[in-house]
């Protein structure tokens, strides 16, 4: 489906609705939480854009994207980046499915974990 198509549908839903300006070819979604919609992105996806489109290594674009793009609040509609579980990279390096990989493991540069910090709290509180 091309992007002309997915704004449309967007649009549909809820007209207020933002999208994130050059990473079309990465927008998968959108997602439903309580009285909102926002657009869902692949975060990976969107890395390599930045890296093939703009020349930036995988530090550069991470670095970029983590600050610029993921952390631009604009508004209850900003976009949403996901982080699919099997592109998560473990503390061995390897990155595919976590099944089997203990939690305290896995490494996301974008959500680093502070476990002694009781701030650190999952849905409802309880910890991650």
């Amino acid at each position: 489906m091309d992007f002309k198509t997915k704004a449309a549908i967007l649009a549909e839903i809820d007209p207020q609705i933002l999208t994130a300006d050059g990473f079309e070819e990465a927008l998968v979604g959108y997602a439903a939480q309580f009285n909102k919609t926002v657009a869902v992105y692949d975060r990976e996806q969107c890395l390599k854009i930045l890296m093939s489109r703009d020349g930036m290594s995988e530090e550069e674009a991470e670095e970029f994207f983590s600050f610029n793009v993921e952390g631009a609040f604009m508004g209850e509609r900003t976009p949403a980046f996901l982080t699919f579980f099997d592109n998560l990279e473990t503390s061995d390096g390897s990155r595919g499915s976590t099944d089997g990989v203990d939690r305290a493991d896995i490494v996301n540069p974008a959500y680093p974990t502070d476990r002694s910090s009781s701030k650190t709290k999952g849905v409802g509180g309880r910890q991650p």
